[in-house]
């Protein structure tokens, strides 16, 4: 099938560390990835790739194409909440629709479990898939677990839902029952089975498509089916790791298959960084500590696109690149290079308008080698109760706020705000160790204080954009003023 616009298919693992990867780790750990390596090799690799520090932020960034804080989708979704998608963003989903795309969701979704919320509201065709991260889903079968009826209602986790979009602004939903801990040793097939089904349909129908496929692999708790176990020969969390692996497997021979390979861009990643205190049920990273930190191994992540005849086999980019900008990415290799310029203004799609800042930018001609740079220059890393962690300008990285704590505590524990951000050059540092192991780092650090001068212009620039369109659901830590106000100070303190 030759289309004029590519299909698009996303392939995600959850809490995948990057050194799980063989492409990244080469193999040290005991193991082989090679169907996502063959995304790598066969398109581009990343170095510099940022996702959130937690699976709803993450996934929020990815599909909005904007930070977590505008959208307020910074913390974890639970039963019940509250908090979800808001119909005022627009996700990739809904504005490839109007171009002609079928879409479809399958695996975790985690922006809301509420009916307004599910993704077929909001621009997917259908969904297949759970609401939550698998230690949620698995909590009725524990035997302390409330055995009054009221409890499980009102707190406990809804079923695999299988959704489908009327076409009219409503939907179809049916449960197809618990995600029980048993049936999480064979989930992740079940929704390739359901993902390949799609795909399979929108080809016959002769219909560009867009797929975001989740997996439940790797977040913990890990649940091998006997199939798989022995396939590492490095325990259980590894052995489900090459089983995630031949599913990704799985998709990408669909396209062979179907002969639309050359015609589909596909992208691999992950939500956040590893959950690294829950070893060794846990993804590996090399870089500084976990997800729910400051620091790179919690927001750093494996990430890889193919488009053949596009992007060139075998390149590496260690320019930033994060989630946020998939969206004008996508949108312009559809056709549609100045998304995020119209939805400044208000941007009809299909019967909604849409009047968003979209924080994204469009990585197609760097994608390309069209351009040396990623426009990129510029991330804000944001807690789950929106306080700005970090800042990264270029190869530097400015800490306002870190996490000292380790294992489980640093969910518990708060951040520490310091007088005095610490700096680090992520070339020449890329994995943070310079503050707990060099005898000059404070000397390096009051020498180059002039480099707060500069971020003070950009933490300027980002106030007037959140002037202009505020978050959402605004967190009450959340405050671009005081942040340039520790700039300030700290700019002055540093060269007295």
């Amino acid at each position: 099938m030759a289309t004029k616009k590519p299909n698009i298919l996303v392939l995600w693992g959850d809490d995948i560390g990057w050194w799980n990867i063989s492409f990244n780790s080469r193999g040290q750990m005991g193991y082989q990835t090679p169907n996502i390596d063959r995304i790598a090799n066969e398109g581009v690799a990343f170095t510099d790739f940022y996702a959130q520090q937690s699976c709803t932020a993450g996934r929020a960034a990815f599909i909005t194409g904007q930070n977590p804080i505008r959208t307020g989708l910074t913390k974890v979704g639970m039963p019940g909440a509250d908090v979800g998608l808001s119909p005022e963003d627009p996700t990739i989903a809904e504005l490839l629709k109007p171009l002609g795309y079928a879409t479809g969701q399958f695996g975790k979704n985690h922006l809301g479990d509420k009916d307004e919320f599910l993704p077929t509201l909001h621009g997917f065709d259908e969904f297949f898939g759970n609401l939550y991260h698998l230690n949620a889903e698995e909590e009725p079968e524990d035997p302390d677990y409330p055995k009054i009826p009221e409890f499980k209602k009102r707190f406990g986790p809804r079923g695999v839902l299988h959704c489908w979009s009327d076409g009219k602004g409503g939907q179809k939903i049916e449960d197809t029952g618990p995600l029980t801990k048993k049936r999480m040793e064979t989930i992740d097939d079940e929704v390739t089975d359901h993902a390949l089904r799609f795909i399979d349909e929108t080809h016959k129908a002769d219909q560009p498509f867009f797929v975001w496929y989740n997996t439940t692999a790797m977040h913990f708790r890990t649940h091998p089916a006997e199939k798989h176990k022995g396939k590492s020969g490095q325990g259980d969390y590894n052995d489900v790791m090459v089983a995630h692996d031949e599913n990704i497997g799985r998709m990408l021979n669909k396209l062979d298959e179907l002969g639309i390979a050359d015609d589909t861009i596909v992208m691999y990643s992950t939500d956040n960084g590893p959950h690294y205190n829950s070893w060794p049920d846990a993804g590996i990273t090399p870089f500084r500590s976990e997800k729910n930190t400051n620091w790179e191994g919690g927001w750093r992540v494996p990430a890889f696109v193919r488009w053949p005849g596009k992007f060139k086999a075998g390149t590496v980019l260690n320019g930033i690149v994060t989630h946020q900008d998939w969206l004008a990415t996508f949108l312009a290799a559809a056709g549609e290079s100045k998304i995020k310029e119209k939805l400044l203004v208000g941007y009809k799609a299909g019967a909604k308008t849409f009047k968003v800042h979209i924080d994204g930018y469009n990585m197609l001609p760097y994608l390309t080698g069209e351009v040396k740079d990623s426009p990129r220059t510029f991330f804000f890393y944001i807690s789950d109760d929106g306080d700005i962690l970090s800042m990264r300008y270029n190869d530097w990285k400015f800490v306002l706020m870190e996490q000292r704590a380790k294992q489980m505590a640093c969910w518990v524990e708060p951040f520490v705000k310091l007088r005095i951000p610490k700096m680090f050059n992520l070339r020449r540092d890329p994995f943070e160790r310079a503050d707990e192991n060099s005898n000059t780092y404070w000397d390096w650090v009051i020498s180059h204080g002039y480099l707060m001068y500069g971020m003070q212009a950009i933490v300027a620039q980002q106030i007037q954009d959140f002037v202009k369109f505020p978050p959402r659901q605004r967190p009450a830590s959340f405050n671009l003023d005081a942040v340039l106000a520790t700039l300030q100070d700290a700019s002055g303190g540093a060269n007295h």
